[in-house]
């Protein structure tokens, strides 16, 4: 038996892809998994390696390899046919065109459009609510199986895993971003939040970075300080006996770099972070969250579709693509997705311009929050809590999709 999965960024390889392969591996050993990673602007460049060391025996296509065979190509680790093609991730085309070339039946994961409405045999819908979306995209209805979120599985999977060194116990955690601009950004701007805070409050503090970062990105980002306008902190990038941490220029102060974001979020009493899929990691850990959306350098943000490309036009690209984050940044009252989901603020949500001065303030109010801190606790953990087994539900109906 083989499946296939199309996937492409961070968010969905690591949130996704892996708890869906552990799910079928735990099912099947003898299992044939082929993974395309396809293009992706926001990519690391690290998924193919992360997903080799994890599934050691499943092919991993990396996207330059997957623009070959979408050239035509015949690669020696690409298959001839498969039984199974799992869209994850990517630009729907890719899915259509892997099907046409491998054959075998067609299932997709959240997504789809009207165009494609013929193409998929099962649609595995996040919730109810998603469900509605892949119906109203011309999916027959016989076809959509809701299973809920990966990303319940895979948060609780890592959460399990032994603590790391330098684990803040009833500390801060700051999670800045994979993507980029937000390493290059994030990183400095937080370790400027995280020097505001120690100013006034000796708290236990580390930073989780992802690790599709390298250590090479840590260091480039916090030696440049990041963009002028987002007011973050020059230091040093560090190594001590095998153990990262970002560093003050003269030593004084260090904090501690992290790989397992999860496992030290399930001990940290608060976690600093921006909207993403680590926010509904967090939730189902039921872990207070405050998360911001800055604004400070609306150009260099992620926005999904074309318009998240304007800054490359010539001249008039730059405020075109300032005044287009501005305007979806306002069109919404919540930013992060467990806030849309309860339609209230479970997490702290902080928009705009936003200053090390302000976030540090928020985050030693939220700390000291004792009643805040329970209640979003609380509610966090409830709001996912039917999402569990995901990844066992959807690995189950795949593998008969497949039979």
């Amino acid at each position: 038996m083989h499946i296939a999965v199309t996937a492409n960024g961070p968010g969905e390889v690591a949130g996704w892809v892996r708890p869906l392969l552990r799910a079928l591996y735990a099912r099947r050993p003898d299992l044939e998994v082929t993974v395309f990673l396809v293009p992706d602007d926001y990519a690391s460049g690290y998924e193919a390696r992360m997903l080799h060391e994890i599934f050691p025996n499943a092919r991993v296509v990396d996207p330059k390899s997957y623009v070959r065979i979408a050239m035509g190509a015949q690669l020696k680790n690409a298959p001839a046919r498969i039984d199974v093609l799992q869209y994850i991730g990517g630009d729907l085309m890719h899915a259509a065109m892997l099907h046409r070339r491998l054959r075998g039946r067609a299932a997709t994961y959240k997504f789809s459009r009207r165009s494609f409405r013929r193409l998929f045999d099962r649609a595995f819908a996040v919730d109810a609510r998603n469900a509605e979306e892949l119906e109203a995209w011309g999916t027959p209805p016989e076809h959509i199986e809701i299973v809920g979120n990966l990303a319940i599985d895979g948060a609780l999977h890592e959460a399990a895993l032994p603590a790391e060194p330098g684990t803040p116990e009833d500390g801060i955690l700051f999670m800045p971003g994979s993507r980029t601009y937000e390493v290059e950004n994030l990183i400095p701007f937080y370790f400027a939040v995280a020097l505001r805070i120690l100013h006034e409050r000796t708290l236990p503090m580390a930073f989780a970075l992802s690790p599709f970062t390298t250590r090479e990105q840590v260091r480039d980002a916090i030696e440049s300080g990041g963009h002028p306008r987002m007011f973050g902190r020059k230091g040093r990038f560090a190594i001590e006996a095998g153990r990262e941490y970002l560093a003050t220029d003269d030593g004084a102060v260090r904090i501690p770099i992290l790989r397992n974001g999860l496992a030290a979020a399930r001990r940290a009493r608060l976690v600093l972070t921006i909207p993403g899929t680590k926010t509904i990691e967090l939730a189902v850990l039921g872990k207070p969250v405050i998360a911001m959306t800055p604004l400070n350098a609306p150009e260099l943000v992620t926005i999904n579709g074309p318009l998240t490309y304007l800054a490359r036009i010539p001249g008039v690209g730059v405020p075109l693509k300032r005044a287009a984050a501005v305007a979806v940044s306002r069109r919404h009252a919540f930013h992060t997705q467990p806030n849309i989901d309860a339609q209230r603020a479970l997490i702290r949500e902080l928009h705009g311009t936003v200053t090390p001065g302000r976030v540090a303030r928020v985050a030693i109010e939220s700390y000291d929050d004792a009643a805040w801190l329970g209640e979003s606790s609380k509610a966090l953990a409830e709001l996912y809590r039917s999402h569990v087994g995901a990844a066992d539900r959807m690995a189950d109906a795949l593998l008969r999709l497949a039979a």
